[in-house]
């Protein structure tokens, strides 16, 4: 609570600064390795680069270079004065909730939450959403997490300094809630929770089934709920995958033949739980997955009614 209180009274007086101490957890990294994990402006390895070559880097008050490694207590610093504003990608999203510090929007798929490309959700949000007027807004509004390509809905978003501290805090402590749904191949019908590590990392995720019906071209599908306990690189359809119910229209770790042509992928962030980092009242944001979830489903019970008859 003391490094957070700090952090933020220093950046109220410098203002063009973001600072980061650097925990115990995260020793032996590059810097140019670790630098995306705390700052989402440095989300790529150009703009790593660039920030490093236009000295807009400081550790422990002087300028870094790209050969310094990462230890427990140093102080990094991103001079964010330096850093251009991008340009503005006017792309329409669904603003599910909103106010002076932070937003929710409905990602669709097919686009990047953010990157070294102009079309990119991130660059949608000076289009999408109210600059804020508190003292420490960001220069624009940032994610605090990810969702994949393919995958759409609910995506957290900061619009000021202590929202994304904050922010970034609860997911780091696992507080944050975070569940999908998702159309499966095969017949799911109990709860089960998947502890599989993912690249030698704990992951966890618990699934939960909704709605089975039969399907001519996979025997049955089912429609079911996903509660993310940790925050893996493509956590959800690894495990769904291992367990051998893979997401519909999954490319990388579907099933041959599961893809429908022009359906994407059957998964979807539904619903998010966390405490509001300027009250610390707890916002629950919870939507519908895409209208083509029910209608595939829908179409699949009719099919293999009318086969069966």
């Amino acid at each position: 609570m003391y490094i957070f209180n700090l952090l933020f009274y220093f950046y109220n007086i410098l203002k063009a600064n973001t600072q980061h101490i650097v925990p115990e957890t995260s020793v032996n990294q590059r810097l140019s390795d670790y630098l995306p994990s705390v700052f989402s402006a440095l989300a790529t390895k150009s703009a790593v680069k660039k920030a490093i070559k236009t000295n807009c880097i400081l550790v422990d008050n002087e300028i870094a270079n790209t050969a310094l490694w990462v230890k427990a207590g140093q102080k990094i610093e991103l001079i964010e004065g330096n850093i251009q504003k991008p340009k503005a990608y006017q792309l329409k999203l669904e603003v599910c909730y909103e106010d002076e510090n932070l937003a929710i929007i409905n990602k669709p798929a097919g686009i990047v939450v953010s990157g070294n490309r102009f079309k990119t959700i991130e660059n949608t949000l000076l289009f999408n959403l109210k600059p804020s007027t508190c003292n420490d807004a960001l220069a624009w509004p940032r994610p605090v997490h990810r969702l994949d390509n393919d995958t759409t809905g609910l995506l957290l978003i900061a619009k000021t300094k202590k929202a994304q501290i904050n922010l970034h805090q609860q997911f780091e402590k696992k507080t944050i809630k975070k569940y999908y749904q998702a159309i499966v191949i095969g017949k799911f019908d109990k709860e089960l929770q998947v502890n599989t590590k993912i690249e030698n990392k704990n992951a966890k995720t618990i699934f939960r089934p909704i709605k089975t019906v039969y399907s001519i071209s996979n025997e049955y599908i089912t429609l079911l709920e996903a509660e993310l306990k940790t925050g893996r690189t493509h956590q959800i359809r690894i495990h769904l995958s291992l367990i051998g119910h893979p997401v519909m229209g999954d490319k990388i770790y579907g099933q041959k033949g599961s893809h429908i042509k022009g359906k994407g992928m059957f998964l979807c962030a539904v619903k998010l739980e966390f405490r509001h980092p300027e009250n610390n009242k707890i916002i629950r944001v919870s939507i519908n997955p895409p209208n083509k979830f029910t209608t595939f489903m829908d179409r699949e019970k009719r099919r293999f009614e009318n086969f069966k008859f």
